[in-house]
């Protein structure tokens, strides 16, 4: 991840998300100034009340003095109020805002970006990321705001009081801006190398709690809890390196705002006796003086959260840069007729030396099937995937009805295409809501029922406990491999678009619902183009033709029949299935 922002451009950026809430945010700044213009007033309250309190001809004229305290008071919690709400009012906002701008980019991004990234930290910087800057931004702003004008505001009615004095206590600003700087380059570091454990700690909990049948059936528990504490024990090294820095940084500036204190004690003493300055002036500098502790304190220790800040925020913006999805055809493809055009077509996965796919031309006309059959690794699953453009093509060109895709609106192209997978993706939703997903989240309730009950799926709907507003689980985790698929296939049907992507759509499944699906998806293809990737080379003898791919080529295609002929790959594949144990 780069890191190649400055703290001035993270900084302005930021404001930019906060222009929308800048009359909230001006006057939460406004409370703040106001409630630190109220911190010098208190020990400005000493001197009189010193030096007059207890002489008997100004007692009468003290009685304001406990009344002005408590109006202070009730001032200061009027406005600290206000402004924690104003604050935090903005803040939710602020969260909102980043949180749906960076789901918005993970929904627009391209499919090679989700190939390079770990779910759990992208999850990481959605979640932990956005809290980690606002509640950072929060505390940050506040030490910054606030405390700044009441060390200016006390620091202003010190030189009042004995300018001498505050030029010694402002010699100890010089120490603590290097301690504070010297610690923030070693912040930012554990900071970043945190946020990235984090991430990690996220991938391993997703895996081993979406694995979890597998980690018991083979013994796992061991071997994951001993990644997990490894990648735990690298957070614990981080946080550990964090807060050494953030914890070094408070005791060095207090000892020197101790030593400055002492000196000024010393020196103040050193006045009275000489007469240079009365009680009353002498408890109120060092009333001030003490006051000033507390936000010089806070000051300082903003900076380890400051830093938390930064580097969720160059996680957060680093995700919001990536580039979207190319999109940059222009024409809308009406409904397809579903002729399908490969002309020498190539492609390469990054990082990958050997082409997935090479030269592969390849003709279909509407409302053919076609089989892609072929070795593990031969393209099957990449040739189809650049259909509906989610890798751009390399060399060549794909058409369909005559027009290049690469010159279609993404949204006209995928429109016109309908996949079912072997991986069948369920949402967390009910029946209804997964059959009619994305576009056809209007569709009735009626073409609902059609759509499922073409598919096989409505006799097993009818029997779940709410039917269509049944909720399905994680993935369809409630539901069989075989009530899934045809869940998969109903979405397909409702979707009812001229081309099908079939990928191994039938594998993996018992015998009854094989037959079932079997019978589901040859009512599906009726008058579609479809592509077929087929593990299990029986389901495809009926198809209109049969193309065999091996490393990235086209090495036969024809029928089931005239292919067996010619004793070629596709008839030792063919072989080597029905004389293996399990095809017996």
């Amino acid at each position: 991840m780069p890191h190649n922002q400055t703290n001035r451009e993270i900084y302005l950026r930021l404001l930019g998300y906060v222009r929308p809430y800048r009359t909230a945010f001006l006057l939460s700044m406004l409370g703040m100034a106001l409630t630190a213009m109220t911190e010098p007033l208190f020990p400005a309250l000493m001197k009189p009340l010193l030096d007059k309190g207890f002489v008997p001809k100004y007692q009468s004229e003290l009685y304001l003095v406990p009344l002005a305290l408590v109006a202070i008071f009730v001032t200061r919690g009027f406005l600290t109020y206000f402004t924690s709400y104003t604050l935090a009012w903005v803040t939710n906002r602020l969260v909102m805002d980043l949180r749906r701008q960076m789901f918005g980019r993970l929904l627009s991004l391209p499919t090679p970006y989700y190939d390079d990234q770990s779910s759990g930290t992208l999850m990481t910087r959605v979640t932990y990321g956005v809290n980690d800057f606002t509640s950072a931004a929060t505390t940050v702003l506040t030490a910054l705001v606030r405390d700044s004008l009441t060390v200016l505001g006390l620091l202003g009615f010190l030189l009042y009081l004995d300018w001498q004095l505050t030029l010694i206590a402002l010699a100890v600003g010089p120490f603590i801006v290097s301690v504070v700087r010297l610690f923030g380059k070693r912040l930012r570091a554990a900071s970043r190398r945190g946020y990235s454990a984090m991430g990690l700690i996220a991938h391993i909990l997703e895996e081993t709690i979406g694995a979890h049948k597998v980690v018991k059936v083979f013994g796992g528990q061991r071997y994951e809890a001993k990644r997990f504490e490894d990648v735990s024990n690298e957070f614990r090294k981080a946080a550990m390196r964090e807060s050494m820095a953030g914890s070094a940084t408070v005791p060095l500036t207090q000892v020197a705002s101790a030593s400055a204190l002492a000196i000024i004690i010393y020196v103040a003493l050193l006045h009275s006796s000489e007469n240079q300055i009365t009680i009353g002036s002498f408890v109120s500098f060092i009333t001030a003086m003490l006051m000033l502790l507390a936000p010089v304190k806070r000051l300082t220790e903003v900076n380890a959260p400051l830093q938390r800040g930064l580097t969720a925020a160059e996680n957060i913006f680093d995700l919001l840069d990536q580039p979207e999805e190319e999109d940059c055809g222009a024409k809308v493809l009406p409904r397809a007729r579903g002729d399908i055009v490969l002309d020498r077509a190539s492609f390469s996965y990054a990082g990958v030396a050997r082409p997935t796919l090479q030269d592969v031309s390849l003709e279909i006309n509407a409302g053919l099937t076609v089989a892609l059959v072929g070795p593990s690794g031969s393209g099957k699953s990449t040739l189809v995937s650049l259909l509906p453009r989610f890798y751009p093509i390399g060399n060549g060109s794909i058409r369909i009805d005559g027009h290049d895709i690469s010159t279609l609106t993404l949204a006209s192209l995928r429109a016109s295409i309908a996949l079912v997978s072997q991986e069948v993706v369920l949402f967390n939703d009910s029946v209804a809501a997964n059959i009619a997903y994305g576009t056809a989240s209007q569709a009735s309730e009626a073409e609902i029922i059609a759509a499922a009950q073409a598919a096989h799926a409505w006799e097993f709907i009818c029997q779940m406990p709410q039917g269509l507003q049944t909720r399905v689980g994680e993935n369809g985790v409630k539901l069989s491999g075989g009530q899934r698929q045809r869940l998969a296939i109903a979405r397909a049907f409702l979707k009812n678009a001229p081309i099908l992507i079939l990928d191994e759509a039938t594998s993996a499944l018992d015998s009854e619902s094989e037959r079932q699906i079997q019978a589901a998806l040859e009512t599906l293809i009726q008058g579609r183009t479809t592509l077929v990737i087929a593990h299990r080379l029986s389901t495809v003898e009926h198809a209109d033709r049969i193309v065999v791919l091996d490393k990235g080529r086209i090495v036969e295609q024809g029928r089931h029949g005239d292919l067996l002929a010619l004793n070629g790959m596709y008839s030792h594949l063919y072989r080597l299935q029905f004389e293996s144990p399990e095809s017996r």
